[in-house]
C-alpha cells in the first residue's frame, strides 16, 4: 500500500514538473491579428507562422503587401510595402515608409509588423506572405503560408470582452490545475508518513517485548 502511494506521488510530481516546463517554455500559438486600429495609435498586424520540425534548418522569407478595400468589379490595387530578406527587414518604397518596424520574433516563427502612427488611409486588407525553403542534402523543399488581416482605423478605441474573459479563463483554469496538483501531492505526502509512523511504532513495539517472550511465544492453552 505504501509502494503505491509513492509511486503515486512521483507521478504527480512528475507531471507538475512537465506543467512548470511547458509554462517556461516557449510555444508557438497561431493567433489571430487584432483588426481594430486606433487613430494616433501603433498598431501590430500580427502573422504568425509555427514551424512543424524546428529542428530542421531553414530559410525563412517574409513579404507584406497592401490593399485598398476591395469594391465590387474593381481588381484590388496591391503594393508591396516590406519585406525580410537574409536576416535583414527592409521597408518598401511608397506610402509606408518610415511608418512601419519589424515585430518579429529571432526564430522567424512571428513575422509580424508594426504601424507606429494608424491614420485612417491605412484602412484596408494586408496581406503577409511567409516562404521557408528547408535545407537538405540532396534537395530544398518550400513551403509558403499567405495570411490576409482586413484592418479597420478608428478614433476611439472599442472593448474586447471575450477576448478579455477568454484569457481570465485561461489564467483561472492554470490556477485551479496547480492547486489541484500541489493538494494531491500534500495528501500522499501525509499518507505516506502516517504509514510510516504506524510501522515505526509496530517495530518499536516488537523491540520492546522481552527477549524471552520473542523466543518462547505463549503457547495455547488446550484442555
Amino acid at each position: 500500500m505504501v509502494t503505491q502511494t509513492r509511486v503515486h506521488l512521483q507521478t504527480l510530481v512528475g507531471l507538475l514538473l512537465i506543467f512548470v516546463v511547458h509554462l517556461s517554455r516557449p510555444v508557438c500559438v497561431d493567433v489571430p491579428s487584432e483588426t481594430d486600429a486606433v487613430l494616433g495609435e501603433p498598431m501590430k498586424l500580427t502573422c504568425i507562422s509555427c514551424m512543424k520540425r524546428d529542428e530542421i534548418k531553414s530559410k525563412t522569407f517574409v513579404d507584406w503587401y497592401y490593399m485598398p478595400k476591395e469594391e465590387k468589379d474593381i481588381p484590388p490595387d496591391k503594393t508591396h510595402i516590406f519585406k525580410y530578406d537574409v536576416d535583414n527587414p527592409v521597408e518598401s518604397e511608397g506610402p509606408f515608409k518610415g511608418r512601419l518596424a519589424w515585430d518579429g520574433s529571432k526564430d522567424l516563427q512571428d513575422v509580424s509588423i508594426q504601424i507606429k502612427s494608424a491614420t485612417y488611409n491605412d484602412s484596408g486588407v494586408y496581406e503577409c506572405h511567409v516562404l521557408r525553403k528547408f535545407e537538405f542534402d540532396f534537395f530544398t523543399p518550400s513551403v509558403s503560408v499567405v495570411k490576409q488581416i482586413e484592418l479597420k482605423v478608428q478614433a476611439k478605441a472599442t472593448g474586447d470582452d471575450a477576448a478579455l474573459y477568454s484569457e481570465i479563463m485561461m489564467y483561472v483554469l492554470l490556477v485551479c490545475l496547480t492547486f489541484w496538483l500541489l493538494v494531491e501531492m500534500i495528501y500522499c505526502y501525509r499518507k505516506i508518513s502516517k504509514s510510516d509512523e504506524q510501522a515505526q511504532d509496530t517495530a518499536t513495539n516488537y523491540l520492546a517485548i522481552p527477549s524471552e517472550q520473542k523466543d518462547n511465544p505463549a503457547t495455547p492453552v488446550t484442555e
